[in-house]
Order: structure tokens, then sequence, then C-alpha cells
């Protein structure tokens, strides 16, 4: 579910930046001005062109998909260490019981000390 959401995310965002670049600026009619057209200098404050409309609903569905990746990530709790198999340092090994301790060296006979003649 969370590759759907991410892909439809993804095309929304393109369709999103399409649509943007597509529209005229509020200021494409300040030539208007010495050209004596009769529209106002900001354009018309009318009913919104279709493109205003579709920006609308495009940024409402990427805010939606924003807000639902968001959700899930977090709900999720998991970090990337989860799968990664434990250290040898850390994995439990079977403990052995240590056996008798070791048997101390046998004592040296000590030997007078020889003088030189």
């Amino acid at each position: 579910m969370q590759i759907l959401v991410t892909i439809l995310h993804i095309v929304v965002c393109i369709v999103l930046i399409l649509v943007v670049l597509l529209q005229a600026g509020k200021g494409a009619n300040m030539g208007a001005v010495f050209g004596g057209s009769s529209q106002t200098i900001f354009g018309s404050s009318g009913p919104g062109t279709f493109l205003g409309k579709m920006t609308t609903a495009v940024a409402i569905i990427f805010m939606l998909t924003s807000f639902s990746l968001s959700y899930t990530a977090s709900r999720k709790g998991s970090s990337l260490m989860e799968g990664a198999s434990r250290p040898a340092a850390q994995k439990t090994a079977p403990i052995q019981q240590p056996t008798a301790p070791p048997a101390a060296p046998a004592p040296q006979p000590q030997t007078a000390p020889q003088t030189a003649k």
C-alpha cells in the first residue's frame, strides 16, 4: 500500500509542477496598459480558469499523499538495523563449565650455589 501511495505522490508532484508552469502569471497582462486593451491591469477577477481549479485539486491530492506517507513512516517505527544480523560477539553461545584448575608446576630442587675455586 505504501508503494502505491509513493508512486501516486510522485505522479502528483510531476503533474503539479506542469500545471503551475502552464499557467500565465498575474503580471502577464501588465503590457495591456500601453496597448489599450479592455482588460484590467492584473487580469480579470472572474471565475477561476480550468488550470486554476486543476492546480487546487492536484495540490489537495499532494497534501493528502504527503500526510499519509508521513503517518505510515512514523507508525512503522523501524530502523535500518532491525534486519541486520547480530555481530558474533553478541550472539549467545553455550557457556562451558570450568573444569578442575590446572595443576601447579612441580617445585624445582634447589642446589647449593657452587663457589669458584
